[in-house]
């Protein structure tokens, strides 16, 4: 192999780890919700955030770009359950507050139970839509 060639090789392999490096960052919603809402607070592994759009479109945008294992809503808030966190969506004057917190709080003690299959420690996500308030 040439020298020329042994460059194009070493352009591409780095072009192809960049588009995969970038395309894995997708997937974490604590990375979208810092890039994409207003951080208000933060406390341990828990962080709380400002969104303009009310709750339903806040939900949508979130979901529609980090997939979750499990989505409830309860009371005009959307719960969204991913591998390591538990997202919560409320009203809030001017648009709605996006609270993440991770799963080793209160989603292991048994806190989202009500919420259903998908919530209760240690479920899997939901797999059906028998019950209204699990998609």
């Amino acid at each position: 192999m040439n020298h020329h060639a042994a460059r194009r090789h070493v352009a591409g392999a780095a072009l192809a780890l960049a588009l995969l490096t970038g395309c894995g960052a997708g997937s974490d919603v604590r990375g979208f919700l810092e890039d994409t809402f207003d951080e208000q607070s933060e406390s341990g592994d828990t962080s709380t955030y400002l969104a303009a759009a009310p709750v339903a479109a806040a939900t949508s945008q979130i979901a529609g770009a980090v997939p979750p294992a499990a989505q409830a809503s309860d009371a005009g808030s959307e719960y969204l359950r991913y591998d390591d966190d538990i997202v919560v969506v409320s009203p809030a004057s001017g648009g709605s507050t996006v609270r993440v917190e991770d799963l080793d709080g209160a989603y292991r003690d048994g806190s989202y139970a009500y919420l259903g299959q998908g919530f209760t420690p240690g479920s899997p996500a939901a797999t059906d839509d028998d019950d209204d308030d699990v998609k």
